[in-house]
């Protein structure tokens, strides 16, 4: 296996527990050495990855056999390496695409936990898959979901994807310019990183989901709504053209979904605790408020354009940095969203080189919204 980023430890929980099955070749970190140092000689990688040249050297100390990469060169150098069967591609932001898109050039099966990927890199990445008899899987919850529910119905026509959201903090609450980074970073279901919980607060996060399941499941925008489902333990559900509805329902574990993509189809047997069927709440679904959450109808407005989707992309992660540093309120990030948007026209893109070129130029028109 190739881990490239984490998905805090719970990819590493599922190979403890399944070392007979897994072995970790490549090991991709950021700057925590100490507990890049753990993992290594705990999992005993043949290749690892950290950011900085002086970190490096450390690991070199230390593991005199081990290859150690670091640096902008040496992501590239370690996602071509190919020894190994399945990549994880877990790298934050943009900065995933290009080691993503190495792996599926080397006809890797790949389990993406990555919404940029497919975000920004959409059709490029689906066409490469093909070219290069990759495997794309995912480990996001609600995609493993849809992912599960259509496991043996390839000959039976999807009426609608019905993919569940949280509704975030805010969704029975008015969203007022007051709102604090605190307040937004409250998520009353799952724990997560910064940024993906604000996108959680706005709706961008299920925005970015519905661009993801029109590439994995290759169905129109049309066809794909969002579910406000606050329990979070209907993981996302498919609609046939028959009138049968299949959900997944599960424990709120991320071991679970990370799992069936590391051994697809197969279920691996875990230490999640598991429900209890005749204790379960009370299941509700709402329809989100587009108006309300803006950033959720402008996610809608891009999807297939791809250059439109690099943008809102860019877009979003300059505002909700800017957010948490308090530079900005609540409410102007989807104004800097619309309006860096609405400063370039529907371009096309047919390179992934394309791709990191209009996402810096996108990154600095908003950055210049950010007053």
């Amino acid at each position: 296996m190739a881990l490239l980023g984490s998905i805090g430890t719970s990819t590493l929980n599922v190979i403890r527990t399944h070392k007979d099955k897994f072995e970790v070749s490549i090991l991709v970190a950021g700057k925590n050495i100490a507990k890049l140092i753990e993992q290594i000689r705990e999992f005993k990688p043949k290749h690892v990855y950290i950011t900085s040249e002086e970190n490096a050297k450390i690991l070199k100390n230390n593991f005199a056999d081990l290859d150690v990469y670091y640096g902008e060169i040496g992501m590239e150098q370690i996602s071509c390496l190919t020894d190994y069967n399945i990549g994880v591609s877990a790298l934050v932001g943009i900065a995933g695409l290009k080691p993503t898109y190495n792996m599926i050039k080397a006809g890797k099966t790949v389990a993406l936990a990555n919404k940029e990927v497919l975000i920004t890199g959409g059709n490029l990445i689906i066409d490469a898959a093909k070219k290069y008899g990759a495997t794309l899987l995912t480990v996001d919850s609600e995609h493993s979901a849809i992912m599960q529910c259509l496991n043996g119905e390839s000959n039976n026509p999807i009426d609608k994807i019905l993919l569940t959201a949280s509704g975030g903090p805010f969704f029975n609450k008015e969203i007022t310019e007051d709102i604090t980074p605190e307040q937004a970073l409250n998520h009353p279901t799952w724990s997560m990183g910064a940024k993906i919980t604000i996108d959680s607060a706005t709706m961008m996060n299920k925005g970015f989901e519905v661009i993801e399941a029109m590439y994995l499941f290759g169905v129109p925008k049309e066809k794909i709504q969002v579910v406000v489902h606050a329990q979070s333990l209907i993981h996302s559900m498919v609609q046939f053209e028959d009138g049968t509805i299949m959900a997944n329902i599960g424990p709120k574990s991320m071991e679970i979904p990370i799992a069936y993509a590391l051994d697809y189809p197969n279920r691996l047997a875990n230490l999640v605790e598991k429900l209890d069927i005749f204790n379960l709440p009370t299941f509700t679904f709402k329809k989100p408020n587009f108006e309300k959450f803006k950033c959720l109808k402008l996610a809608y407005d891009c999807v297939g354009k791809l250059s439109q989707q690099i943008i809102l992309n860019a877009a979003n992660e300059i505002a909700v940095a800017s957010f948490l540093e308090k530079k900005i309120k609540f409410t102007d990030i989807s104004e800097i969203l619309e309006k860096t948007l609405n400063a370039y026209k529907t371009l096309e893109v047919t390179t992934i080189d394309e791709v990191l070129e209009l996402d810096k130029k996108a990154r600095k028109t908003a950055e210049k919204l950010i007053v």
